[in-house]
């Protein structure tokens, strides 16, 4: 089992993001020396009333606090960009980090964004695909000619290749079932994300294990998922720390539209806190959020837990906590459970 932090770098508004910026480093630092696996960092665009730190910069500028940390662009929304850039950029981020780039994408959901970039949501699968294409492409040939939908390469190179070979791993955040069907095709693995509960992720795992056996790809080795998690020494104490913040936060999730991408199935993300975390999130105290843990892992065979444990509103100096009682208690009690 690989233990992950998924750190956001959201704010409210009101908040001096630079004052704050010393404080996520030192977390960074904290995060490796408490011996976390991975560190991963999202993306979204005009966030407002929202405040956010962009992806690529952050993560090369942690990569310096913490060369020992794999890193991953959890996920980076694929179908706003250009694949020659995206190639370029995170080659170079796996070159500076000697190889410990996770590249995990998606095809994003928000129709801001993909307003502001130019394209629509009805776009999305297909350009992701083809710039997925072609950055494999960018990363394991010479030169590439290809012309896609919204680009064209003409005898293109990628001039920094990643260190590792064929290419980085490629975790597809996907919840609909074509777009598990697609992360079964075109990556290494299917990335679960952090939304559903226990139930609809065992029958999406259904759908991803015939996906690949139409493609004729094994089970992949590590199979990583997100999810909430807030640890204190009793549940009380966490469901009074996190409640407000993660439902903070949820709620500009629904706001964004989030839950609402699959058809005929119910809208969960607008619940109360109690409601809403039930069988999702691992929220309590270390042998309850073992106990999910390990719950998870024997149902579905996940083995890399990507967690968020800061929330907009919620104290540095408590996720801090929360971090250091997960490493100090809860991961020995998974690892024995295991």
């Amino acid at each position: 089992m690989q233990f992950g932090i998924m750190m956001r770098g959201q704010f409210p508004k009101e908040t001096n993001l630079a004052e704050r910026f010393p404080e996520m480093l030192e977390q960074v630092r904290l995060v490796e020396a408490l011996g976390y696996d991975s560190l991963t960092k999202g993306a979204h665009y005009s966030t407002y009333p929202l405040q956010d730190l962009q992806q690529v910069p952050f993560l090369c500028r942690v990569a310096a606090e913490a060369p020992k940390l794999r890193l991953n662009t959890g996920v980076l929304l694929l179908p706003l960009h250009k694949p020659l850039d995206v190639a370029e950029q995170l080659g170079s981020l796996d070159v500076m980090t000697n190889g410990k780039l996770i590249f995990g994408c998606g095809v994003g959901y928000r129709d801001i964004e993909f307003k502001a970039f130019g394209t629509s949501r009805r776009e999305r699968g297909r350009r992701f695909e083809e710039n997925l294409t072609a950055i494999k492409r960018l990363w394991t040939e010479e030169t590439v000619t290809m012309k896609g939908s919204h680009f064209e390469l003409d005898e293109a190179a990628c001039s920094a290749k990643p260190v590792q070979k064929p290419h980085p791993p490629i975790w597809i955040g996907a919840s609909a079932d074509a777009a598990i069907r697609r992360a079964a095709r075109m990556g290494t693995c299917w990335y679960v994300g952090p939304n559903d509960r226990l139930d609809a992720i065992a029958n999406q795992l259904d759908t991803y294990r015939r996906a690949l056996d139409e493609v004729g790809k094994p089970f992949p080795q590590e199979f990583p998922y997100r999810r909430e998690v807030f640890v204190a020494p009793t549940r009380e104490e966490a469901y009074r720390l996190a409640r407000e913040p993660l439902m903070t936060k949820y709620r500009a999730y629904h706001a964004w539209g989030l839950g609402r991408s699959r058809p005929g199935e119910p809208d969960e993300l607008g619940q109360p806190f109690e409601e809403l975390i039930k069988d999702r999130f691992f929220i309590g105290s270390p042998d309850e959020v073992a106990e999910d843990i390990i719950r998870f892992n024997k149902r579905l065979g996940v083995n890399h837990i990507v967690m968020s444990m800061h929330w907009p509103g919620l104290e540095v100096a408590q996720s801090i906590e929360s971090m250091q009682i997960m490493a100090e208690e809860v991961f020995p009690r998974v690892r024995q459970g295991l």
